[in-house]
């Protein structure tokens, strides 16, 4: 297919997947992101999988899969800390923040613009149009929706107003350097850890350094706390230290110290002292609210959804990165095969629709002990 004027909406790890690919087919990509300082440190750790080694091998970075801390086995605690279960299986972590970092500089500075948020997308039979919240506009010939849960090219795919399904439960998260973890939790070194309770659960696992660190003392602790929350009270749960309500999560430096002080003591009275131990290390908690969606299609026209804007996946599958790149080289398959844009993107979205699916089913089977 001739060279395209393809812009993508949304620049976390999906967008720069799609752009980095797009861009060594001859096409001209750029990137909307609407947080104005980037989302270097959003993430926290990531299970590699076999997408995301496909997708680093195909922009030259396979290395970086494999820039990770292996947790040599899984443990199970009990309520007092005892080790009630242990399995020799392996499982490498690599760090967000690197992969991000990774895939931002196959992108130039000029085709990644931080703080121009898209109001909507508009389509007709030749294209789409981008319009910006600042009141501009533009022409492509393809617009990709990587803009996750809020997306707002979303509705422009799936014809209507596509919200999310609260779950009803939350992700209580912490991620601090490894010079800091307590003596008493030093048990969880090496080791892919986890604790089960009614309706709630914990894990935690070494994740490499911000800058892909992988020695001893220069790594980071990444742990997880999964808890009920009713949806009369999300919105609360989920309203910032300055009083304003978000829709799906608060970032570190975001949760009310009230909140926070409340998760230390219930840490300390319902984990065991290990996962304890780690939550009250946590200076700067943050929170994820847990959300299902399904989208009918992924693509209709000259429109196409990537990553969550398509299919929300619970984080217990550990595969949303691995999804959105799957979803990234599929697109890139199709639009280098097909005749037309049409054409390619019709094919796309019966491709993924029925990965996506399958994903996401997967993670409400997992996710369903805690509903």
């Amino acid at each position: 297919m001739a060279s395209l004027r393809i812009r993508i909406v949304g620049g976390s790890i999906g967008g720069l997947a799609a752009a980095a690919l797009l861009q060594q087919d001859g096409h001209d990509v750029r990137i909307y992101e609407r947080s104005a300082g980037g989302l270097a440190g959003r993430g926290a750790g990531l299970v590699s999988q076999r997408e995301l080694f496909a997708l680093l091998r195909a922009v030259g970075c396979e290395h970086v899969a494999r820039i990770g801390v292996v947790a040599f086995e899984r443990i199970y605690f009990d309520r007092d800390g005892g080790i009630a279960e242990s399995h020799a299986t392996p499982q490498t972590q690599i760090s967000w923040d690197h992969l991000y970092r990774t895939l931002r500089a196959k992108v130039p500075d000029h085709g990644y613009v931080l703080g121009r948020a898209v109001r909507t997308v508009t389509q007709g039979p030749q294209g789409a149009r981008l319009l910006f919240s600042d009141g501009g506009e533009e022409e492509a010939d393809l617009v990709i929706g990587a803009d996750g849960l809020g997306s707002v090219v979303r509705p422009v795919v799936t014809g209507g107003p596509a919200s999310n399904s609260y779950a009803g439960y939350v992700a209580w998260r912490g991620l601090f350097p490894e010079d800091r973890l307590p003596a008493e939790a030093a048990l969880l070194r090496d080791r892919f850890a986890f604790y089960t309770m009614p309706r709630s659960h914990a894990l935690g696992y070494l994740v490499p350094g911000p800058g892909g660190e992988t020695t001893p003392g220069q790594r980071r602790y990444n742990w997880v706390w999964y808890r009920p929350v009713p949806a009369a009270a999300l919105e609360a749960t989920l309203t910032d230290l300055e009083g304003r309500p978000h829709p799906h999560s608060l970032a570190p430096g975001q949760v009310r110290a009230q909140a926070a002080a409340a998760l230390r003591a219930d840490a300390a009275r319902l984990l065991p002292p290990p996962f304890a131990a780690v939550v009250v290390a946590e200076p700067e908690p943050f929170i994820q609210a847990i959300f299902d969606y399904e989208a009918p299609v992924m693509a209709t026209g000259h429109v196409a959804l990537l990553g969550d804007a398509a299919f929300v996946a619970r984080p217990h599958t550990a595969m949303g990165v691995a999804k959105a790149a799957g979803d990234a080289m599929a697109l890139r398959r199709h639009l280098a095969e097909a005749p037309s844009v049409t054409d390619a993107l019709a094919q796309y979205s019966h491709e993924r629709c029925a990965a996506g699916s399958a994903i996401t089913a997967y993670g409400r089977r997992l996710g369903a002990a805690l509903e």
